[in-house]
């Protein structure tokens, strides 16, 4: 068993870690929930500037349940898979707007309801706008998990199901954050920076591929 709370303690004494009070100090719980259904499939460089603009000029599920279909998809052109997140997102706003008062719900398989959104955007919301314990599996916590040994699985979502069983609850809402700033500047998807990782020695493809 790979020790969790070393590997945890370990890359939060690496990076200056703020992305959970950045989210909640900068946006709403709505907010944050159309920022991760915007993120899918797209890199933290073309969404994070585009939702800063975005909420300039929609702010509420009101705002987007208003919103002109075209006019929202002109607006976050950049993003992959634009046209089908614009509709999901304008869907979801009425959802929200009508079925919840506004509110975006804390239940997971409540959000799972909601267009567009995965296990993975729902546990970014439980974490990111709520604080809850939650796991979201995206690419990097998946390779990462998979590369150092804490896993064997093929999907995120076999990824989640296992982590939720080896890795203590008080780690959840820790894990995306750690791993996706890990898997951005060191764990890379090619060439990762091994020499300079600090968990190298707790990681089976380090141990392999520097073996001597």
């Amino acid at each position: 068993m790979k020790p969790i709370d070393k590997i945890i303690k370990a890359l939060k004494g690496k990076y200056n870690l703020s992305m959970l009070g950045q989210f909640r100090s900068r946006y709403t719980p709505f907010q944050i929930l159309i920022s991760t259904v915007l993120s899918a499939r797209a890199k933290d460089t073309t969404t994070v500037p585009l939702v800063k603009k975005l909420f300039q000029k929609y702010k509420t599920p009101k705002d987007f349940a208003k919103a002109n279909i075209r006019d929202l998809e002109k607006e976050i052109y950049p993003i992959g898979f634009y046209r089908n997140k614009a509709k999901n997102i304008k869907e979801l706003s009425k959802i929200i707007l009508n079925k919840y008062k506004g509110t975006v719900p804390k239940d997971l398989n409540e959000l799972l309801t909601l267009p567009g959104v995965g296990r993975k955007v729902a546990n970014c919301v439980l974490v990111y706008a709520f604080n809850e314990a939650a796991i979201p599996v995206d690419i990097h916590v998946h390779r990462i998990s998979n590369r150092i040994g804490l896993v064997k699985t093929k999907t995120p979502e076999e990824t989640e199901s296992k982590l939720t069983e080896i890795v203590p609850k008080r780690y959840w809402i820790d894990i995306n954050e750690v791993f996706v700033t890990h898997g951005q500047n060191t764990c890379l998807p090619r060439n990762p920076n091994c020499p300079n990782c600090p968990i190298n020695r707790y990681c089976n493809y380090y141990k392999t591929a520097y073996k001597k």
